[in-house]
């Protein structure tokens, strides 16, 4: 979220001195704790006195800006401010996904080849289960290497976005 001073006639807006009361709180960019998540804000222009407003850049992600600004608001406000949107959350299969993207990227970056990659991953036993031309688990390593090397070379921000 990016914070910014409010423009003119907007006095009553919450001030930065605000950000104060709420610990831990580093320097730009800047993190504060919370129960529910970590507000993640950019402050532009802080100065103590100043009223603040937020920035919403208008982009595919605006919906969640918005999400993420309303829980802050509501944590100045010191109330509860609820779970993260379910496009901010990692579940249990995403994060063991990600996981074996990054196990296989180590041995992609090696120089192992995907069934060396796929030994390490998922066993000798399941490996030589079904030959390799045609086994599940050869598409499995090969999906897993390929994502990876995608989100290596820029796609790890559509997941830092909330996107799948």
């Amino acid at each position: 979220m990016i914070l910014v001073p409010a423009p003119e006639g907007f006095g009553n807006a919450y001030r930065f001195d605000s950000l104060a009361d709420l610990s831990p709180l580093t320097e730009r960019p800047c993190v504060v704790d919370d129960a529910g998540g970590p507000h993640h804000l950019w402050l532009q222009g802080m100065q103590p006195a100043l009223p603040m407003a937020a920035l919403v850049p208008l982009d595919e992600t605006v919906l969640l800006r918005l999400a993420g600004l309303l829980r802050f608001k509501r944590r100045l406000d010191r109330q509860p401010v609820g779970a993260l949107p379910p496009a901010w959350r990692i579940t249990p299969r995403l994060r063991n996904r990600l996981l074996g993207m990054i196990r296989a990227l180590d041995g992609h970056l090696a120089g192992a080849s995907y069934r060396e990659i796929a030994l390490v991953l998922y066993g000798s036993e399941t490996v030589a289960r079904f030959p390799w031309k045609t086994s599940s688990i050869r598409g499995q390593t090969i999906r897993l290497v390929t994502d990876a090397v995608a989100m290596m070379n820029g796609g790890y921000r559509k997941l830092l976005r909330g996107g799948r």
